[in-house]
C-alpha cells in the first residue's frame, strides 16, 4: 500500500504544482526558523551544565530585608565556607571564590613577556567542584600552596611554550600597585565557551586574604562580594538542607538577625538563565528571551501550518471526484485519512530537507547576529528534534484536511459538487484571521522594540559618554597614580581625566545607611578628583571633591535620589554614617535603563586605577597614540588595553539589540508565509469563480470591479485580524517594556503602522492574482470543460 500511496502523492504534487510549491516554501521556512531557534536555545541551556557534579552543585546566596523590600545578593561573607564545612555534614565539597569581574587590570609577566589576564582566587576544592580538567597537577592539591598559580593551557603556552614546561616556573602578577611572584602548580585545559564565567588563571583564596589583610579584621557582620559554591553528598535532600541553611546566620550574628538576612542555595547551572530576582523571588533573566524565541518559533510554525490546512482544504473541490470514486470502490474513511495524513507528513519531511539546506545557508549570518558560533551537528537530540518538528507539523497541519476530505458522501461528491458547510467556511476564514493576527503582532513588536532602543540611545543619562576612554593602570602608573593622571591631563587632545573603581557603569555594592532614624539601601562609587568634571555631571548643590580640601577623604557626594529617600531638606553639611556631605549631583544612570536610579554616594579614593579620559572630538587617534607612548614610558612592555565608554554603554543592551534584529527577520518571515497563504487562497478563489467572472465581464463589468470583488472578501478578514491583534500586541509589549524602569511612551502610529503594513501586504498579494483573473478572456472562462 505504501508505494501506491506515494504514487498518488507524486501525481497530486504534479497536478497541483502551485499549491505544492507554496506549501513547500511556507513549511520549509517555518521549519528552518524553528531549527535556528532550537540551535540557539540549546546553546543557552547548555551553559554551566557540563560539570560532572551538575545536579548536586549549588551556589549560596543571601536574601536581606531592606526598607525597599527583599534584596537578593550573590555575594557572601568569607567566613561562610569554613562554617559550612564544619557544621553541615550534608556537604561533600565547598569553596569560596572571587567573582570574575572583581579585579581591574591584572597582568602576568614571565620571560620578558607581559600578558593581560582575567584572574580568579579560589579555595583548594575549586578544581574538585568544577570540571576544568587539569593537564598538569592534581585537583585536590594545586591550590593548597599560597604561592601557587594555575594557568589556562593558552596562557601557559604563550608564556612558556607548553603546559608541561610551565610547571614550577615563576610568574609575576601585577594588579594596580600590588605585585607578587608565584609558582605554576598546574595547568587547566581552559574554560569552555558555554561557561558563564571566563578566566585565565586561578590563585589560592588564602593568598587573597593575606593580600587584603582580611585574617585580622574579618567577622560575620561584614558584607562580602565573594561567591560560595558547594556540592551536596549523594542522596542529600536539597529541601531539608535549604531549611537548615536558612537559619545559619542567626546563630552567627545578631546584626544579621536584626537585618533579616537569610541564606539559600540555587542550582549553579540555573544562575545563567535565571539571574533576575525581585523581592527575594526569581523572576526571570536570560530565560525570558529563550522563552520568547521559543514562542516565536512556535508561532511561525503555526502560521506555516495554517497555510497548509487552508490550501489543502481549498483544493478539495478539485479532488471531490477522487474521494467519491475511492469511497464507492470500497475505500474506508480510515484508509482515506491515512492517505491524506501520509501526504501531509511526506510534504513536511520534504520541507524539513529544504529547511536543513536553508539553515546551512544562513547559519553563518545567524551565528553572527546571536554572537554564538552555532553549527549543525548531526547528533541524536538535533535529529530527533528535527524529525519531531516535521512529523508533528505534518500531522497537525494535515489532520483537519484529512478528516474534512474523508467525510464527503460519495453519492453527493460524484455529482461534482463539494459539500459546503458554514463551519468549514468559518474555519478557513478563522485560520486566515489567526495568521494575520500573529503577523500584525510581530510587526507591532518590531516597531516597539526599535522605538525602545531609540529611546535608550537618546535618553538623557546625566553625564556625557561621548569621547570617553577607559583603561586600567598597572605597575608604576598605578603606584604613582596622581602623577600619571597629571601627565595625562597635559597631553594635547585630552580635555580632562579622572579614575573610578571598577569602571563607571555597572552594578554597585549596596548597604543600608541611616540618617535621623531613617534607613535606606545606598550604592557606593569610589571616585577620584575631577570625576564630575570629566564625565560632564551636574552639581545641584555644594561642590565637587578638590585637592585643596584635605578633609574630603572623609567626605561624600550624594545623588538626588538619596536626598529624596532620606528626606534631607538641606543635605550639604549633613552627616551620613559619619561622613559629611559636601555636594549633591544630579541623578545619572550608572546602570542600564532596566534599573531605576538608586540612592548613591560618591566617596573619594585617589588610588583607584580605572582611568577615564575625556578626549577632544576629532583628535581621538592622535591622542590615543600619545596615551600609549606615555603608558609605555611608565610601564615598558605592558600593553594599554582600552575601550570607549560609549561601547560599554551599548554593551548593556546587547540582548535587546539582538532581539530587535531577529524580530525584524522573523516578522518578515511571518508576513511572507502569511502572504503566500493568502496568494494561494486568492488563486483558488479566482479559479472557483472563473465562470462567474467570465459572465460578469460579458455583461459589462469592469476589470477594477472584478478586482474589488475578489479582494473584498479577503480584505475584511485582514481587518478583523488587525482589530484582534492590536489590543493583544499592546498587552504583550507592555509586559516586555515593564522590564525597563525607563521606557518609551506609547504612540498611536505604532498600531497604525502595523495595521497599514499588514493591509498593504494583503492587498498587494491578492490584487496581483485578482488582476490576472480580471484580465482573462471571458470566452476562455465560459468554455465548457
Amino acid at each position: 500500500m505504501l508505494p501506491y500511496s506515494l504514487l498518488l502523492i507524486y501525481r497530486n504534487f504534479k497536478r497541483f504544482k502551485s499549491t505544492f510549491f507554496i506549501n513547500l516554501i511556507g513549511l520549509s521556512t517555518g521549519l528552518a526558523s524553528a531549527l535556528l531557534i532550537y540551535l540557539w536555545s540549546s546553546d543557552e541551556y547548555s551553559f554551566d551544565r557540563y560539570h560532572a557534579l551538575d545536579g548536586r552543585l549549588y551556589q549560596v546566596m543571601e536574601n536581606r530585608r531592606t526598607a525597599a523590600g527583599i534584596e537578593t545578593q550573590t555575594g557572601t561573607m568569607p567566613l561562610l565556607a569554613e562554617a559550612l564545612r564544619r557544621e553541615m555534614p550534608e556537604i561533600e565539597l565547598v569553596a569560596t571564590t572571587t567573582p570574575v569581574p572583581f579585579f581591574p587590570g591584572f597582568t602576568l609577566a614571565a620571560g620578558g613577556q607581559h600578558l593581560n589576564a582575567v584572574p580568579k582566587y579560589a579555595d583548594p576544592a575549586f578544581f574538585q567542584l568544577f570540571s576544568y580538567p587539569l593537564l598538569v597537577g592534581t585537583p585536590a592539591t594545586v591550590l593548597r600552596d599560597k604561592n601557587a598559580v594555575v594557568l589556562s593551557e593558552a596562557l601557559a603556552t604563550k608564556l612558556f611554550g607548553s603546559p608541561l614546561n610551565s610547571l614550577g616556573k615563576a610568574v609575576q602578577w601585577q594588579m594596580a600597585d600590588k605585585k607578587q611572584t608565584c609558582l605554576v602548580a598546574g595547568v587547566f585545559a581552559g574554560v569552555p565557551r558555554n561557561s558563564s564565567e571566563q578566566f585565565d588563571c586561578v590563585l589560592p583564596f588564602a593568598a587573597f586574604k593575606d593580600l587584603m589583610q582580611m585574617s585580622e579584621t574579618i567577622k560575620w557582620d561584614d558584607d562580602g562580594p565573594f561567591n560560595t559554591y558547594l556540592a551536596l553528598k549523594e542522596g542529600a535532600d536539597p529541601a531539608q538542607f535549604q531549611a537548615k541553611l536558612a537559619g545559619l546566620l542567626k546563630t552567627k550574628s545578631a546584626q544579621a538577625q536584626a537585618q533579616g538576612r537569610t541564606l539559600f542555595v540555587r542550582p549553579f547551572a540555573d544562575g545563567y538563565l535565571h539571574g533576575t530576582y525581585e523581592n527575594g523571588v526569581a523572576t526571570g533573566g536570560r530565560i525570558t528571551y529563550v522563552r520568547l524565541f521559543a514562542l516565536i518559533a512556535g508561532l511561525i510554525l503555526v502560521i506555516a501550518s495554517i497555510n497548509f490546512m487552508n490550501l489543502f482544504t481549498a483544493k478539495a473541490s478539485r479532488r471531490v471526484k477522487e474521494v467519491g470514486i475511492r469511497k464507492a470502490l470500497g475505500a474506508s474513511r480510515a484508509a482515506l485519512v491515512g492517505q491524506y495524513l501520509t501526504e501531509s507528513v511526506v510534504m513536511a519531511l520534504l520541507a524539513l530537507v529544504v529547511a536543513v539546506g536553508l539553515v546551512q545557508l544562513v547559519l553563518p549570518q545567524f551565528s553572527e547576529l546571536t554572537g554564538k558560533p552555532l553549527a549543525l551537528r548531526w547528533e541524536w537530540p538535533l535529529v530527533g528534534a528535527g524529525l519531531a518538528l516535521a512529523l508533528g507539523t505534518g500531522l497537525l497541519a494535515g489532520s483537519y484536511p484529512a478528516f474534512y476530505l474523508s467525510g464527503f458522501q460519495p453519492a453527493i461528491v460524484l455529482k461534482g459538487k463539494l459539500p459546503t458547510k458554514a463551519g468549514d467556511v468559518w474555519t478557513r476564514q478563522g485560520l486566515v484571521v489567526l495568521q494575520f493576527t500573529l503577523s500584525v503582532l510581530f510587526i507591532v513588536a518590531v516597531v516597539v522594540v526599535n522605538a525602545q532602543l531609540a529611546f535608550v540611545q537618546h535618553q538623557p543619562l546625566g553625564y556625557d559618554k561621548a569621547h570617553v576612554l577607559r583603561f586600567d593602570t598597572g605597575g608604576k602608573a598605578a603606584r604613582q597614580q596622581a602623577t600619571f593622571l597629571a601627565e595625562v591631563r597635559k597631553l594635547p587632545g585630552v580635555v580632562q581625566a579622572s579614575s573610578v573603581l571598577g569602571g563607571f557603569l555597572g552594578e554597585r555594592h549596596i548597604e543600608e545607611m541611616s540618617w535621623r532614624g531613617k534607613r535606606l539601601p545606598v550604592a557606593t562609587m569610589l571616585v577620584n578628583y575631577d570625576l564630575v568634571e570629566t564625565m560632564g555631571m551636574h552639581l545641584v548643590a555644594g561642590r565637587s571633591f578638590a585637592p585643596q580640601f584635605r578633609a574630603d577623604t572623609a567626605a561624600i557626594l550624594v545623588n538626588q535620589t538619596l536626598v529624596a529617600g532620606l528626606g534631607m531638606p538641606d543635605p550639604v553639611g549633613q552627616q551620613l554614617d559619619g561622613r559629611r556631605i559636601v555636594g549633591v549631583v544630579r541623578d545619572f544612570h550608572y546602570e542600564s535603563l532596566h534599573e531605576k536610579i538608586k540612592p548613591l554616594l560618591l566617596r573619594l579614593d585617589p588610588q583607584i586605577n580605572t582611568v577615564l579620559v575625556k578626549l577632544q572630538p576629532g583628535a581621538e587617534q592622535a591622542t590615543i597614540a600619545r596615551l600609549q607612548q606615555l603608558y609605555a614610558a611608565y610601564n615598558p612592555g605592558f600593553p594599554l588595553d582600552y575601550t570607549f565608554l560609549d561601547a560599554d554603554y551599548q554593551a548593556q543592551y546587547v540582548a535587546e539589540r539582538r532581539v530587535a534584529v531577529l524580530a525584524r527577520y522573523f516578522a518578515g518571515l511571518a508576513i511572507l508565509i502569511s502572504a503566500l497563504g493568502l496568494l494561494g487562497l486568492a488563486a483558488f478563489t479566482a479559479e472557483r469563480r472563473r465562470k462567474e467572472i467570465g459572465i460578469r465581464k460579458a455583461l459589462g463589468a469592469s476589470e477594477l470591479g472584478i478586482v474589488w470583488l475578489l479582494t473584498g472578501s479577503l480584505t475584511w478578514l485582514v481587518v478583523v485580524a488587525i482589530v484582534l491583534a492590536l489590543p493583544l500586541s499592546y498587552l504583550l509589549m507592555q509586559r516586555w517594556l515593564e522590564g525597563f524602569a525607563y521606557r518609551v511612551a506609547w504612540q498611536w502610529w505604532y498600531f497604525a503602522a502595523a495595521g497599514l503594513g499588514a493591509l498593504l501586504v494583503a492587498w498587494l498579494t491578492v490584487s496581483v492574482q485578482a488582476w490576472r483573473a480580471a484580465r482573462r478572456n471571458p470566452v476562455l472562462s465560459l468554455r465548457a470543460e
